[in-house]
């Protein structure tokens, strides 16, 4: 595991827990202060997206003191355990008797400068490590797209957020011909939660509900609770930390939607000669074969003839990369939310090995036990929504891919074929793709492919490359 150092040999500060991630939920402690240790024995549980990792102690030693409480956001390159041996008064302090007492941590900035928080996987956080690059401003794409469109010149804002980060606070101040705060408001008085720290900030707790109705086009303002669940209203409502997975998914979703210009293109497949061929490859196998395969295997052909689909877009380098191989996202619902592995090459395989990337990716997602390299790097992103319920979508694209397919449930309808009529297999599709990269008729041309492969399924079982 890559892993930050603290210029303090007995601070151990959170270590780079995969490419990209800059936080994580501290979801379980498996030491406590006064615990001998011994290298690599298991000091936490965090997550990270949708993955449970486990993080070892870096040293033999005895626990000092624990940086956090279960349900906390941690930064990486800020301190995570200290050992005891010089590290000062501070480091022995007692910890409050029935609650994992959190050590002081670098000020985090209020809750209105992390508004644009959900516009970016993971957060810039003011920690060892993280300073402003000489002439260029610290902040999101999405707050630099907000800079464009307003004409303000970003480098030159001081920003206010957690490590001098440029907010879109910041950004409005300027177009509005003021000046962006660094001052921390105080906040208003609240009723204390059931449970608090004694010495711990608290931080006010959202319904989903609240959540929702704070939503703007700009960002999502994610409150994260700082204690336990509180106890069900006096009506039956539950106030439930929004946090974890659905954080996550939550920062993505918004994302996509203020990054992405969202059109989406919808018809149906007759697949009555596929759900043939389908039967005959299970009954041959001796595996069980569902359509979803043979929906990947017409994508990736589909995308080999329409490559402006399999692609990506870099906003703040302003750049659209096409790419060769076809590295195929299938969005995968568990009862932690929503993830999405994926199969990489997937024009290299056949249905039959795509089915059996499916079921063990859809198993190592549900037992959170995938390895994160495996949720990352997809090209184009497959949602089967049909296997729950509904024919028709619109999926929100998994940015910054381009384009989504959404399947919905095949269901019996009436088929006009060369002039007679018959009952057949139809499938829903509905092809969301980004219109700044992908123009309208593109993206019909493509969903026309793809059900004209579905449709003369043969051609389907074999890889589209070797």
């Amino acid at each position: 595991m890559a892993g930050a150092k603290s210029t303090d040999p007995n601070v151990f500060i959170l270590p780079d827990l995969g490419e990209g991630v800059h936080e994580a939920e501290l979801i379980k402690w498996r030491v406590n202060p006064g615990d001998t240790v011994e290298e690599h024995d298991i000091l936490a549980e965090m997550e990270t997206d949708k993955a449970l990792v486990e993080v070892p102690s870096p040293r033999a030693g005895t626990i000092a003191q624990l940086h956090g409480e279960e349900g906390e956001i941690c930064h990486v390159g800020n301190p995570l355990v200290t050992y005891e041996g010089g590290g000062g008064e501070k480091a022995k302090q007692p910890r409050a008797e029935g609650a994992a007492k959190a050590a002081p941590k670098t000020e985090t900035a209020p809750e209105e400068e992390r508004e644009d928080a959900g516009t970016v996987v993971g957060n810039l956080s003011a920690s060892p490590g993280v300073s402003r690059t000489e002439g260029k401003a610290l902040a999101t794409p999405a707050v630099r797209r907000i800079a464009r469109d307003l004409g303000v010149d970003i480098d030159s804002i001081e920003g206010s957020g957690m490590g001098g980060r440029v907010t879109e606070r910041d950004v409005r101040a300027v177009a509005e011909g003021g000046a962006p705060s660094s001052r921390r408001e105080p906040e208003p008085e609240r009723a204390p939660a059931r449970r608090e720290a004694p010495d711990r900030e608290t931080e006010p707790r959202h319904t989903q509900r609240q959540v929702a109705e704070e939503t703007s086009s700009a960002a999502l303002a994610v409150k994260i609770a700082g204690g336990g669940v509180p106890a069900p209203a006096a009506g039956g409502s539950q106030r439930i930390p929004f946090r974890g997975t659905r954080r996550t998914i939550a920062k993505r979703l918004r994302e996509s939607m203020d990054t992405a210009v969202h059109f989406t293109v919808m018809d149906e497949a007759e697949i009555s000669a596929l759900d043939g061929v389908r039967k005959q490859t299970a009954a041959a196998s001796g595996e069980k074969v569902s359509y979803l395969p043979f929906v990947v295997s017409a994508v990736c052909r589909a995308l080999k003839e329409f490559p402006s689909l399999n692609a990506t877009v870099d906003d703040e380098k302003e750049e659209i990369t096409r790419h060769a191989a076809v590295h195929i996202g299938v969005a995968t619902d568990t009862e932690h939310g929503l993830s999405v592995p994926v199969i990489p090459d997937a024009d290299t395989l056949g249905v039959l090995e795509v089915g059996r990337h499916i079921t063990e990716l859809a198993r190592l997602t549900r037992e959170r036990s995938i390895p994160r390299e495996r949720l990352m790097g997809s090209t184009f992103t497959i949602s089967n929504v049909g296997s729950y319920a509904g024919r028709f979508a619109t999926p929100v694209i998994n940015y910054p891919e381009v384009a989504i397919l959404a399947v919905g449930r095949m269901r019996e309808g009436v088929v006009a074929d060369n002039g007679a009529i018959r009952v057949g297999k139809l499938l829903p599709l509905s092809l969301a793709c980004d219109h700044r990269v992908v123009d309208g008729a593109e993206g019909a041309r493509c969903l026309a492919r793809i059900i004209e492969l579905l449709q003369r399924p043969q051609e389907l079982l074999t890889p589209v490359r070797g």
